[in-house]
């Protein structure tokens, strides 16, 4: 029942992982760790297509996912299936989320930033809010769901979170230099979300990633702000 990785990535759509810090989970995998990503929703709205069906996008999405994982070298890929845009911070989803955790049970957590201000995306918040909820204190406490210890999902503390997409409140830098061809290799596979403009979506990366190094010892990064779970 158990996959036991060093770290899992919480991420409200598919390629969002690939965008906010698949750098930094190459440099991981290369240096041993082993990653599991864990997807709330298949993204089955994110399409300018009127064409295209929901749950033929999100298959789409799924696959497209999937290869994004290997090329990065990702152990295992989850499928929770929210739909899109629908992302609540209820006990449902939490429940979820701490299902995953004490699958997976990781050293060090990776989600979205819940707290960047004005226009976020609101998957993106709530995923950022549940994750945080779910690692401290759900995941760890067995009374939490007692539930899923009749399911043998038994209780796990994680050690560290980072969070992506910080907006003015970033303590930590991670160094992309070596890794930012494996991150553009993985965003590349997500063709339903890049494959019309992926020139202009490079440039905006590598920009990104320059901008991030602004100051530091190295020249490309990606920021967090990172959490330590003292409980």
């Amino acid at each position: 029942m158990e996959k036991k990785v060093d770290i899992l990535c919480v991420s409200p759509h598919p390629d969002d992982i690939e965008f906010a810090c698949s750098g930094t989970i190459a440099r991981l995998i290369k240096e041993g760790k082993k990653v599991a990503y864990l997807l709330c929703t298949s993204g089955d709205k994110g399409t300018s297509d009127f064409t295209i069906k929901p749950e033929v996008l999100s298959k789409m999405r799924e696959k497209e996912s999937q290869a994004a994982a290997k090329v990065l070298g990702v152990t295992d890929v989850m499928f929770l299936r929210f739909p899109d845009q629908g992302l609540e911070d209820t006990a449902q989803f939490r429940k979820e989320i701490v299902r995953g955790i004490r699958i997976y049970k990781p050293e060090t957590v990776f989600c979205p930033d819940p707290y960047r201000k004005y226009l976020w995306h609101r998957d993106h918040r709530i995923t950022g809010v549940v994750t945080l909820d779910a690692v401290y204190p759900y995941a760890r406490d067995h009374l939490a769901y007692p539930d899923l210890i009749e399911q043998g999902y038994m209780p796990h503390k994680v050690r560290e979170v980072y969070c992506w997409a910080p907006d003015d409140n970033a303590n930590h830098w991670s160094d992309i230099t070596t890794t930012i061809e494996t991150k553009l290799a993985a965003l590349k596979c997500h063709e339903s979300q890049v494959g019309d403009h992926f020139e202009e979506t490079e440039a905006w990366v590598r920009q990104r990633a320059a901008d991030a190094a602004k100051g530091r010892k190295f020249k490309l990064a990606e920021a967090f702000h990172y959490v330590d779970v003292y409980y």
